[in-house]
């Protein structure tokens, strides 16, 4: 990929929310795999923690997920309602009251923000939760469970997540060039125009890490379907295998188009079994 000029990245910066399976360690490995000239539009349905659409930070962009909070987080740091500052006057003081109540502090703020959906509240909950995880139940309520560390919200972890904020406040640009959704991948992709670049990473159907809705086979045999009629150049982040089995599905739908793997180990997951050794896959058309 030469985004400006550049084939790699040489400091690939980390953004303020983490989710399970979150590409960090695999940005240059797309950077190098993927054939665009950063023309047109970067294209991404499936946001999740931004790494990839950050790090390559494109002129142009259409981003969706369909995970609401994730949209609203990074629109209100786009509008200017979200600063670095505001983000530490809010950890620092919620903070220390995690430290002084304990869990249950954690707990009410879950609560809060199950009700009132504030983006400081969701950053919050991302950064004190089980192993990083990021979860909700069929009713789309926030339910990952408390991280049991109390005192998770050190001064130096704080300047840590407001640096990334305001790396992200300083490269986000604004809602003329890159245009934030809330959406079903679906309409994402019906919005695509000539030129356009599209870079999709779906949930890991069947390795049940989902972290917002349900990725079904439908899923991904209808995403096959629309990217082999699609003319957009693309490239499609799938899990290939891990140590107790292989992904039937890569396979299945995309033994036709070019596949480049690249191995590495994830630390983010609810279990032993989702924190190993895992061999990625990049599918590329062009």
């Amino acid at each position: 990929m030469q985004v400006e000029g550049q084939s790699k990245i040489d400091h690939i910066h980390t953004p303020p929310l983490k989710i399970q399976g979150i590409k960090t360690k695999l940005v240059n490995f797309i950077v190098s795999k993927a054939h665009w000239d950063g023309s047109g539009r970067w294209v991404e349905p499936f946001l999740g923690s931004g790494v990839v659409l950050f790090n390559i930070n494109p002129r142009n962009a259409l981003v969706t997920d369909s995970n609401i909070h994730i949209i609203k987080f990074y629109k209100n740091i786009q509008q200017g309602k979200i600063s670095s500052k505001r983000v530490r006057d809010y950890l620092e003081k919620e903070g220390m009251k995690l430290m002084k109540v304990g869990e249950s502090h954690y707990y009410e703020v879950r609560d809060r923000f199950n009700q009132d959906w504030e983006s400081l509240d969701f950053l919050f909950l991302n950064r004190a939760g089980f192993n990083g995880l990021m979860r909700f139940n069929s009713k789309g309520k926030y339910n990952v469970p408390f991280c049991r560390k109390p005192e998770r919200f050190s001064k130096s972890y704080i300047t840590k997540i407001c640096n990334q904020v305001a790396w992200i406040s300083k490269i986000i640009p604004n809602t003329k060039t890159w245009n934030f959704r809330a959406c079903d991948w679906k309409e994402a992709l019906h919005n695509l125009k000539r030129g356009d670049f599209l870079y999709l990473d779906p949930p890991y159907y069947g390795r049940h890490t989902n972290y917002y809705d349900v990725w079904t086979y439908d899923d991904i045999s209808d995403l096959s379907d629309f990217l082999h009629s699609t003319k957009s150049k693309f490239a499609l982040s799938l899990w290939y295998e891990n140590q107790y089995r292989k992904n039937d599905d890569v396979r299945e739908f995309f033994s036709d188009f070019k596949i480049y793997k690249y191995e590495h180990f994830y630390h983010l997951g609810s279990t032993e079994s989702l924190r190993n050794s895992i061999v990625e896959s990049l599918i590329v058309n062009k």
